[in-house]
């Protein structure tokens, strides 16, 4: 009677276990492993969690207005007006009162994206994106200053394929990179990238993996040059989204863990997070009227007793 087993239990175990094989076929079979969805490029495996916890901040004034003279060109002013932090051997920050205007010249079409900037203290930037064919692009950016050795050049050639992206990078100073994500289910994708920097013989590997949803972002990376970054993106609605990442640097020991959220309103957004360091940040964008937003920044950092404040409006 011990080893004795019901008829009916035995039925309901096959059952259950049949069950399970036909639902796990399914999804197998659903997958069409050849026909996967194409990544988005490596460089960009935090995004999600980058515009929520990294967003743009400031301090002072800043006002921005943007002059549209035909659908692809458009002219652009920016005057910022606030202190600069100076580097300094003592806990609290330095600062000194300054001003920049800048002028901003701007081409975009379908193919092509030209961004040009000009600063009064001497500094030039400039932003290229051509589209060579349907699956090569090009990207440069240029920062030319008068200071020596300050200023640089880089150059992406990014390929993308059906399910895999590629980037091979070329720099001043000898630098050069590659990199490749690959999907290997319609969620996940892996990569890798390698880089040389000739200037300071140095260089390094690194890989990476992100996972993706409709409901989350998880994404991590890790490099030879002992960096870890983790980050995760939890998507509660439509309207708003958590997020989170982990720092770390195993050869200095230095870990960074930070928390924030994004809340987009009807016609306003609002960003904040706080991080292990103690620093607490926020910014709020509203739209006032149609080409008229409102801008305000905070950052609080009690450790360093730095607190920076800003505000701007956005035209055009």
């Amino acid at each position: 009677m011990a080893g004795f087993v019901p008829p009916g239990t035995t039925l309901l175990g096959n059952e259950a276990t049949s069950a399970e094989t036909k639902k796990v076929n399914e999804v197998h079979k659903n997958v069409d492993y050849m026909n996967l969805p194409c990544p988005i490029p490596y460089e960009e495996l935090h995004r999600e969690a980058l515009m929520s916890l990294k967003p743009e901040y400031f301090e002072g004034m800043r006002f921005d207005f943007t002059k549209g003279l035909n659908q692809k060109f458009s002219l652009s002013h920016s005057v910022m007006m606030g202190p600069m932090e100076i580097p300094s051997q003592s806990s609290e920050a330095i600062k000194i009162p300054t001003a920049h205007y800048e002028f901003g010249a701007n081409f975009i079409d379908q193919k092509t994206m030209l961004i040009g900037r000009v600063l009064t203290d001497g500094r030039l930037n400039a932003r290229v994106k051509c589209d060579l064919t349907d699956d090569l692009a090009l990207k440069a950016n240029a920062q030319l200053t008068n200071e020596p050795h300050m200023s640089h050049v880089m150059l992406n050639f990014d390929y993308k394929g059906k399910d895999y992206r590629s980037q091979l990078q070329l720099g001043n100073g000898a630098l050069f990179g590659a990199s490749y994500i690959q999907s290997v289910t319609p969620h996940l994708s892996l990569g890798a990238e390698v880089f040389w920097a000739g200037q300071h013989r140095k260089s390094g590997v690194g890989y990476a993996g992100r996972y993706e949803t409709d409901k989350m972002v998880a994404s991590g990376q890790v490099a030879s040059t002992g960096l870890m970054a983790l980050s995760y993106v939890q998507k509660v609605s439509e309207k708003v989204s958590l997020a989170t990442d982990f720092m770390y640097n195993y050869l200095s020991r230095d870990v960074t863990v930070s928390a924030g959220y994004d809340y987009a309103l009807r016609q306003a957004r609002l960003r904040g997070k706080i991080d292990s360091n103690g620093c607490t940040s926020a910014l709020l964008e509203e739209r006032l009227n149609m080409g008229l937003n409102f801008i305000l920044s905070a950052e609080l950092d009690h450790k360093k007793k730095d607190y920076k404040f800003g505000f701007g409006l956005t035209v055009g």
